[in-house]
């Protein structure tokens, strides 16, 4: 395959507004649009198609990462573009794919963040966690909250990714963006020497392990202003898969730790409207006392009720801004199903309300309930 075609591919997924492109062997080049993959009418890939495509875009240390580790992310400029690129080996082949980062950053309004949101980025310390599943668009909340500070706070900011997904300019802040494998060998170790580096914000691209999170809860402690994310649905199970983290020994101390220093979690889920174009759905909780205390004494079991009584702080709960956008003729049936957290009772509503869910699905959960 010659550059031309994977310049072609790039143009493509840029003109056509796709969020992937996938590149695999036995398959033609296809596009992910609007959550629906879309092959594009060229021939299936071969083997030594995939390799070449691979070395027409990656840095030097990919090959050495695919051979050792299976795979390799890394994210390129392509004009005004940026995709973040994943390389990986499956029976034995080379596979990519890459994602296309919509470079224009909304305001808070446009995305439809709480308003409470705009003052916690003026606080000076603390923990502010954006979870989700993969693709969700937790990095683009981030890159809109990191671009609020830099162009209305004095501060300095400094990210620490992998890899780097919005380039940002200097402004109001100063703005030090750290890439992981090329920059700084690791998260944690970026945190550590981050806190030597006089910053007032940072923002940690993913908290995957034990070292990390231990290193983002101490900076948040420590008078810093802490951004991180996490694979986690929900604002109680995010708390949960902190303090799991931990040795059972420590758990209490953590407990306690997080009870002060966590100020908000941010649960989203991003779908597709029925008008097209796609819509995040959110879950937000604010740290208040009393949520304070539900994670100190661990009952985080009754974060949910917290998060309902709570809604004169804009907290709200997933499934609750889910029905809200099915009601209003957002999104369809099977999407709200899809995507909430407790599917049964969704699927319910939607039935009483006299809509209907798609029959196979609801008859799974009517012969769920007989049982």
């Amino acid at each position: 395959m010659s550059t031309i075609q994977i310049d072609r591919l790039l143009d493509t997924t840029i003109k056509q507004k796709a969020s992937d492109l996938h590149l695999t062997v036995g398959k033609a080049p296809t596009l992910r649009m609007k959550g629906r993959l879309i092959e594009l009418k060229t021939k299936a890939l071969e083997p030594a198609d995939t390799v070449a495509l691979m070395k027409q875009i990656s840095p030097e240390r990919t090959e050495v990462e695919v051979q050792e580790e299976g795979g390799s992310d890394f994210a390129i400029s392509w004009g005004e573009t940026r995709f973040r690129v994943a390389v990986f080996k499956q029976k034995g082949n080379i596979a990519l794919v890459m994602r296309r980062i919509p470079q224009d950053l909304l305001t808070f309004e446009q995305i439809g963040l709480p308003k409470i949101v705009t003052e916690l980025v003026r606080r000076p310390r603390g923990l502010f966690l954006v979870t989700g599943p993969t693709g969700s668009g937790k990095t683009t909340t981030l890159a809109s909250m990191v671009n609020f500070i830099r162009q209305n706070l004095e501060r300095h900011i400094i990210t620490i990714e992998d890899p780097i997904e919005y380039h940002f300019t200097h402004d109001r802040s100063i703005i030090n963006q750290r890439e992981v494998h090329i920059d700084v060998p690791s998260f944690s170790e970026a945190i550590r020497r981050a806190l030597r580096q006089d910053p007032d914000v940072i923002l940690v691209g993913e908290m995957r392990d034990l070292e990390t999170i231990e290193s983002a809860i101490s900076a948040s402690e420590t008078g810093h202003l802490v951004y991180g994310t996490l694979h986690t649905n929900g604002a109680g199970s995010t708390i949960n898969r902190i303090i799991d983290a931990f040795p059972s020994h420590q758990q209490e101390q953590i407990r306690a730790q997080l009870s002060v220093t966590l100020m908000a979690v941010l649960s989203q889920q991003l779908m597709p409207r029925l008008d097209g174009g796609m819509v995040a759905a959110y879950e937000f909780m604010l740290v208040t006392p009393a949520v304070a205390n539900l994670i100190r004494e661990n009952k985080t079991f009754r974060i949910d009720s917290a998060i309902q009584i709570g809604r004169k702080f804009g907290m709200r709960l997933l499934d609750d801004h889910i029905w809200e956008l099915y009601e209003t003729g957002v999104i369809g049936a099977e999407e709200a199903v899809d995507k909430s957290r407790n599917a049964e009772a969704m699927a319910e509503k939607i039935h009483e309300s006299g809509g209907k869910v798609g029959r196979t699905e609801w008859d799974e959960v009517e012969d769920a309930a007989a049982e």
